[in-house]
């Protein structure tokens, strides 16, 4: 009696089916949310401009408000519902609609990168362009959790939301964006590819909940309005060959992972480099940018952390440098108004050096 009750309670725990909404309802919001028209289109391309602006300087709160905006979840949990019943004409359709999202997102990154005056690989792209098994795994779990939103009696906007912020899909597909505008299509390829492992595993963790909650397949396969005992026997036998090869298909999807992921652990264990690039503590980024603004004479400006011994203390300590160097020499007045800009994203600096070389 007692594992028996033990097992009851498990089986409560991990319940998909509390609470959850009819399967009228999931195939509605499902097909609602894959649903592309003017509005959709007009949220798409200002979600891209926006992820575009933020990749472009590096802010993260651009970023993060792109994905809110952006509606790709949809198109993917709806990819995922037509593998899950087999429903080859909603799959075909929302395959369609989904590659037309993405050639507008294209179209609209590249377009910006292409014309924007600043073309510098920022943090931020840099990240979300290189696919690793954590982010298989952030996918996985994200579209799990999205479809189990979707399936619930109370509407999903919330849960989705968050969904679509953990899981990334907006920020790589800019980032391949940039790699098409600016000619570096190693960038382009390897952020793309990370967009794409997004996707698969997205609609695979979602596939997982609706086969969990016995989502009905479409076994009506001529369209003649009647199920046969047939037809039934059939949509079975081809959604376990359907579940097979997308089990199979994915795996092999992630290997490049694998081997991305064993380079970083690799480098993290022989303590070579960082694994992940610091956070711009002194805002370099965008120092270097108002200056690029406001000195036309600008050329390259750097800051960091320097070891010099002082005799009054009699020991080593440790100095905030800025170097700014020119095409030619600056006057005082303009010395003074460079070192007070710096100083209002270096607040503990030390010691600003102006040098004046020769540009490239």
């Amino acid at each position: 009696m007692d594992i028996r009750s033990v097992t009851t309670t498990l089986k409560g725990f991990f319940n998909l089916s509390d609470r959850r909404a009819r399967y009228r309802t999931i195939r509605k919001r499902i097909h609602e949310g894959a649903k592309i028209d003017g509005i959709h289109i007009c949220q798409l391309i200002a979600a891209m401009l926006i992820a575009s602006i933020g990749l472009n300087i590096d802010s993260t709160e651009a970023i993060i408000g792109s994905m809110l905006i952006c509606p790709l979840m949809g198109s993917v949990l709806a990819m995922a519902y037509a593998i899950a019943t087999i429903d080859g004409r909603f799959m075909r359709e929302s395959v369609m609609g989904f590659v037309v999202q993405i050639v507008i997102c294209l179209l609209t990154s590249t377009l910006y990168f292409a014309l924007s005056p600043l073309s510098r690989t920022t943090s931020e792209l840099l990240t979300n362009s290189s696919a690793t098994i954590w982010d298989v795994m952030i996918a996985f779990a994200g579209g799990f959790v999205g479809e189990i939103a979707y399936s619930r009696k109370q509407e999903p906007s919330t849960l989705v939301a968050g969904v679509a912020v953990a899981t990334s899909l907006m920020p790589p597909l800019c980032s391949t964006g940039f790699g098409m505008g600016t000619g570096d299509w190693v960038l382009a390829i390897a952020a793309f590819y990370k967009f794409l492992i997004n996707v698969v595993f997205i609609a695979f963790g979602a596939e997982i909940v609706l086969v969990w909650l016995h989502v009905p397949l479409m076994e009506d396969l001529n369209g003649d309005g009647v199920i046969t005992r047939e037809e039934h026997a059939e949509a079975i036998e081809r959604s376990w060959h359907v579940h097979r090869r997308v089990i199979i298909c994915s795996l092999m999807f992630a290997i490049p992972c694998v081997f991305i992921t064993a380079s970083i652990v690799g480098r993290a264990m022989d303590q070579e480099e960082p694994v992940f690039q610091a956070r711009d503590e002194f805002q370099t980024q965008y120092t270097t940018y108002e200056l690029e603004a406001v000195c036309p004479k600008f050329v390259a400006y750097s800051v960091g952390e320097l070891e010099s011994y002082d005799t009054d203390k009699s020991e080593v300590v440790e100095r905030v440098v800025a170097t700014v160097q020119t095409s030619e020499e600056l006057s005082q007045e303009q010395k003074e108004q460079i070192e007070a800009l710096v100083r209002l994203n270096v607040s503990d600096l030390d010691t600003i050096r102006f040098e004046v070389v020769e540009e490239e």
